[in-house]
């Protein structure tokens, strides 16, 4: 069984567990050590059972957790080459931590394979990950994303359940009292994706058999639960794919995981 759960997700703190078979990965660490180790305790895991921890990329609400949190677990961490160089200069890692940097391969780990792609982002290093069981189910996690490339959907198109970025509303953004220069950024193509731009992309995914999506990283001051659902819920079911399984990861709790 493969399993896919959010531990929270939202501009403020992102963390995703990755199950399968006795394997147990982390994607991020962008909630605080005590927050990620009592969601996984909630779900029934523990972080000594962690055999990984992959990072998108190095802001932080995606690492901030990694200098306490690797103090308490004995397991390599893996991200763009940029990334660790990044986290090893401005973190507290300790001495006994594996920064192992990604490779353009497959990396197997126990009972997962795993494959990064290469995310639009102003990062030093960003990507997202694809994840394959043993009994070849896929699944993937796609955030920090300014827009969807061919390259991104390559990825994604196989997946049967995927935790995808929508991260603001058009009009809650130009209202805001953001900056205009921080507006710009967020809506640039290397900024994040939209409700609107998810939603599109959520329909294409679906009418190549996607059959979950978590919609996750929403702006805790751009967006809300309810708009991001209704924009991809409406597009999904216009474009004749109501069906599809579609939900909201929480931001400071852990949501419901989709296991198939």
């Amino acid at each position: 069984m493969a399993e896919l759960c959010p531990l929270g997700s939202g501009s403020s703190g992102n963390s995703t567990l990755i199950r399968s078979g006795g394997t147990s990965i982390l994607v991020d660490a962008g909630l605080s050590c005590k927050a990620i180790c009592s969601a996984l305790e909630q779900v029934g895991s523990h972080y000594e059972e962690l055999d990984a921890i992959f990072l998108t990329h190095e802001h932080s609400d995606h690492i901030k957790a990694l200098p306490v949190l690797l103090k308490k677990v004995n397991c390599p961490v893996y991200a763009t080459a940029p990334v660790l160089d990044y986290i090893s200069r401005s973190l507290k890692i300790p001495a006994h931590t594996a920064l192992v940097p990604l490779e353009d391969k497959p990396l197997a780990l126990h009972d997962l394979e795993v494959r990064s792609f290469a995310t639009p982002h102003d990062s030093v290093g960003s990507v997202g990950y694809q994840f394959r069981t043993q009994d070849d189910k896929l699944l993937a996690v796609a955030t920090d994303l300014g827009h969807m490339t061919d390259e991104i959907m390559s990825f994604l198109l196989p997946c049967k359940a995927i935790l995808l970025e929508s991260n603001y509303d058009d009009g809650m953004l130009m209202c805001s009292s953001y900056p205009y220069i921080l507006k710009r950024r967020i809506a640039s193509s290397m900024g994040h994706l939209s409700n609107i731009d998810c939603a599109a992309s959520a329909v294409t995914l679906a009418q190549n058999g996607v059959e979950h999506f978590i919609l996750g990283h929403l702006s805790q001051n751009n967006n809300l639960p309810e708009l991001a659902f209704t924009a991809t819920k409406n597009a999904l079911e216009l474009a004749g794919c109501g069906a599809v399984d579609l939900r909201v990861a929480k931001r400071s709790q852990v949501s419901e995981p989709i296991q198939f």
